[in-house]
């Protein structure tokens, strides 16, 4: 909330109470205000103040190119700092460019919080990105840019894409590389989960019904000339092997153990049979990540989980796909 002794200063200036600059915007309108409290707000007002011309006793300094009920509501915010939403989804994008041109960082903040959260869409991300580059703000920029990529056929179908096609083709390409980068990087993505999810099956295999040498001892291992049908198989059957036997046990000094560590990990953050799994230390590990974990790494843990799971595709997992499917 504002000071209601700054809110009255401000007011009190329309009736001449000590204010000594004009300020003047669009259709030869002004606004008074005290030349004390635009310098204190700004450093470039100050200097432009020194500067400005002074006729009969009042310095005239001009705001144009934007509405003068916009200009009324940055004057206003320099004396109390604070607006009215209404006024503030009328006038953000005006107000965003007053607080870059007279370097007024609280009020840009304010601009920046505000189209983030309650202005921005599909229609008009393009204006916003555009204009939040002419204005230097790269964390509104990187947020148009990520809405503009995840959303890129409905917001290239718009108005504001198909006029910034015409007036800025470079931006225009810019956006389509980063199309086609974060695309290929899904392709990627999916790859990585989808051989998680081979592993993740062939850890299963390997600990449930045993393959080759490695197993359950209860049953006897198939030999090495049978090949297997899972293509995890011979890889992770030589990590655990290195597993059992590394002498290497300080954190950090064996990479292959560490790798081997993170997949019974994962293996037992989607394990819903930890008191009957086969799958060795699967309930200790679930155990310390139940005490261990912050609500973030568990947040994080979930999503790959979650990206492992669907790697597959419309839910077929294979063989072992009841024991994936526990979270």
């Amino acid at each position: 909330m504002a000071s209601p002794a700054w809110d009255r200063l401000f007011r009190d200036a329309w009736e001449g109470c000590g204010a000594d600059v004009h300020i003047v915007t669009e259709r030869k309108s002004y606004i008074p205000a005290h030349s004390n409290i635009l310098s204190m707000a700004s450093p470039f007002l100050h200097t432009l103040l020194e500067k400005s011309k002074v006729k009969k006793g009042i310095k005239i300094i001009q705001m144009l190119g934007v509405p003068h009920e916009a200009v009324n509501l940055f004057i206003r915010f320099l004396y109390t700092s604070c607006f009215e939403e209404e006024d503030m989804k009328k006038f953000v994008l005006h107000l965003l460019v007053l607080s870059h041109a007279y370097s007024i960082p609280s009020l840009k903040r304010v601009c920046v919080h505000f189209l983030e959260h309650s202005w921005l869409d599909k229609d008009n991300v393009v204006d916003v990105l555009q204009l939040a580059r002419a204005c230097d703000s790269p964390r509104l920029s990187f947020i148009c840019v990520r809405m503009i990529v995840k959303n890129f056929k409905s917001i290239s179908s718009t108005d504001g894409w198909k006029v910034m096609s015409c007036s800025n083709p470079d931006l225009e390409q810019e956006l389509l590389e980063l199309r086609e980068e974060a695309r290929l990087r899904r392709i990627e993505e999916k790859k990585v989960y989808v051989k998680l999810n081979e592993t993740m099956e062939a850890l299963l295999h390997i600990c449930r019904d045993g393959c080759r040498t490695i197993g359950p001892c209860d049953k006897v291992q198939r030999g090495w000339h049978i090949k297997c049908k899972f293509p995890a198989c011979e890889g992770l059957e030589n990590l655990l092997r290195h597993y059992s036997n590394c002498k290497t046990r300080v954190p950090g000094g064996c990479v292959h153990c560490k790798r081997m560590r993170n997949l019974l990990e994962l293996h037992s953050s989607i394990c819903n049979v930890p008191e009957a799994c086969k799958v060795p230390l699967c309930r200790h590990f679930k155990k310390r990540m139940q005490q261990q974990q912050s609500k973030k790494d568990k947040c994080s843990w979930k999503l790959l989980v979650s990206k492992v799971i669907a790697a597959k595709g419309k839910g077929r997992l294979g063989p072992f796909s009841p024991y994936l499917m526990g979270l």
